[in-house]
C-alpha cells in the first residue's frame, strides 16, 4: 500500500500532494488524519517549512513501528529557492533533527517552492513574520541568506512559486519502488 501524507497550513503543500496523489494513484491524507503507518510500503511526506521544521512530520513518523521494507520520500515546501545550496543544507539539518536517524538515512529528499499570502495568515504567523522581517531587513545585504532575501521580496504580499512540473523527479523516484 502507498500513501502521501501532507502537512499544510495555507495550502501549497496540499496542492502539491493532491497533484502527486493523482499522478501516482496513492492514498492521500493530512498528517492529522493518519493513525497507523505500518500497513504502508511507500510513504511520501510533503510538508510546509515553518521555523526550521516541517509541519507535522515528526508526529507522523513517530507512528511507524517497523521501517523494514518501507520506502520514504520527503518533500519540503518553502518560500526560499530550492536551487540555493545554503537553503537546502539548512533544511536538511532541520530534517535530521526531526527524523529518527534510520529513516533520515533511507529517505529520498526533495525541495519544492511554495508561496505566501499574508491576507490568509493567522495573527500569530503575521506577527512572527513581521518580527523576522524587521530582523532581516536590518542586516547588511551581503549577510542575507537566499531565504532572507525571498522573505524581504515577498513581505506582505501574495506570491506563489508553485510549479507542479517539479514533481517529476518525485514521480520518477516513487516509480522505482517495488510495490
Amino acid at each position: 500500500m502507498n500513501i502521501i501524507i501532507y502537512g499544510s497550513q495555507y495550502g501549497t503543500a496540499k496542492q502539491y500532494s493532491k497533484e502527486l496523489a493523482g499522478q501516482l494513484n496513492y492514498e492521500l491524507r493530512s498528517y492529522d488524519e493518519v493513525k497507523d503507518l505500518d500497513a504502508y510500503d511507500n510513504i511520501i511526506y510533503i510538508g510546509s517549512l515553518y521555523a526550521g521544521g516541517i509541519l507535522g512530520m515528526k508526529k507522523t513518523f513517530r507512528k511507524i513501528r517497523d521501517i523494514k521494507n518501507k520506502n520514504f520520500i520527503i518533500a519540503t515546501v518553502g518560500l526560499g529557492d530550492p536551487s540555493e545550496k545554503s537553503s537546502t543544507e539548512a533544511i536538511r539539518r532541520g530534517l535530521k533533527r526531526q527524523l529518527p536517524e534510520n529513516i533520515f538515512k533511507r529517505a529520498h529528499i526533495f525541495h519544492l517552492r511554495g508561496g505566501v499570502d499574508y491576507s490568509r495568515m493567522s495573527f500569530v504567523h503575521k506577527t512572527m513574520m513581521g518580527m523576522l522581517y524587521k530582523k532581516v531587513v536590518s542586516m547588511p545585504e551581503e549577510k542575507r541568506s537566499a531565504d532572507a532575501k525571498a522573505m524581504i521580496e515577498t513581505y506582505n504580499k501574495k506570491v506563489s512559486y508553485v510549479d507542479l512540473s517539479k514533481l517529476a523527479p518525485i514521480v520518477s523516484t516513487a516509480g522505482s519502488f517495488s510495490a
